[in-house]
Order: C-alpha cells, then sequence, then structure tokens
C-alpha cells in the first residue's frame, strides 16, 4: 500500500510574521504566482521562507523579491535550482494602479505576509503598508502583554 501524506489543517505554507511587528498594515491583496514545478513542490513540503520579502513594481508588473524556496534534494538533480529568484506576481491592472499609486507616497511599502494554498493554487498575501517606529513598536508589545495578563487572570478567576 502507497502511504498517504498527511493533510495539512490550514492551507498556509508561510508567514511573515515580522511583519506586523515592523509595520501598520493598510490594505491587503490576494496575488498568484507565477512558480516553477519544482518550487510547487518545495512548497507542499513546506520548504518556503518569507522574512525579508518585499514586493517591487517595474514597467507596470510587480515582482516578489526575497522570498526564499529550498529546492527538494529529488527534485533538483535535474534542474538548476536558484532559490531567491525574482518571481512574478499575477495581479489586475486596477490592483497594480492601486499598489504603484501608495507606493510613491513617502513612508509607504508593499510587503508579502503570507503564501498560502486556494483550491490548487499558490496564492500571496500582499498588504501595503508603513513603518513603525520604535515608540510604536514598544506600545503595540506593552498591550499585547496586557491583554496576555488579562487572560491569565481571567482564567485563574474562573478556576
Amino acid at each position: 500500500m502507497a502511504k498517504k501524506k498527511p493533510k495539512q489543517s490550514s492551507g498556509t505554507i508561510a508567514l511573515n510574521k515580522r511583519a506586523k511587528h515592523d509595520f501598520h498594515i493598510e490594505t491587503k491583496f490576494e496575488a498568484g504566482i507565477a512558480l516553477t514545478g519544482w518550487e510547487v513542490k518545495s512548497m507542499r513540503a513546506g520548504m518556503c521562507q518569507l522574512v525579508d520579502s518585499h514586493v517591487f513594481l517595474k514597467n507596470g508588473e510587480a515582482f516578489l523579491l526575497g522570498a526564499r524556496i529550498e529546492p527538494l534534494k529529488t527534485a533538483s538533480t535535474h534542474v538548476v535550482a536558484e532559490p531567491m529568484r525574482y518571481r512574478k506576481l499575477l495581479l489586475h491592472k486596477r490592483e497594480l494602479a492601486k499598489i504603484h499609486q501608495a507606493v510613491n507616497q513617502k513612508g509607504h511599502t508593499c510587503i508579502a505576509t503570507a503564501i498560502y494554498w486556494k483550491k490548487h493554487l499558490v496564492k500571496l498575501e500582499i498588504c501595503l503598508a508603513k513603518g513603525k517606529k520604535d515608540h510604536d513598536k514598544r506600545a503595540t508589545l506593552k498591550e499585547q502583554q496586557g491583554k496576555i495578563e488579562v487572560g491569565r487572570a481571567m482564567r485563574e478567576r474562573n478556576k
């Protein structure tokens, strides 16, 4: 009998957890990614990272830069795999225009926050964001710690 692969509980492949810490996220978009066959296989195995990845616009097209997709040992024997290559994003012209207009404003950038499966397709969640200052990061951290303490107190009270 053939072994069955364990199913993932959610469709998420990779998250950029630093994005919420470093940026104020304003608008989210869903984009397709132009991938090669070995990249899709690697994503199925969970060999993908979005840390320090961002989206840049060139000649009216969007590209993902900084995303790392590690090649599988079996898939990379016959292919020259480049883990950090530019990957074209598939967006509508209206979405590209909105992103281009927002990125031209001072302090705004476009970052990748998540890669996930949508049925059989790989989708990328990109966000228009504005960078946080150090004092904003500290304030966010204090709020999170306050919520954790309130939750602990409520659990203790309910016992």
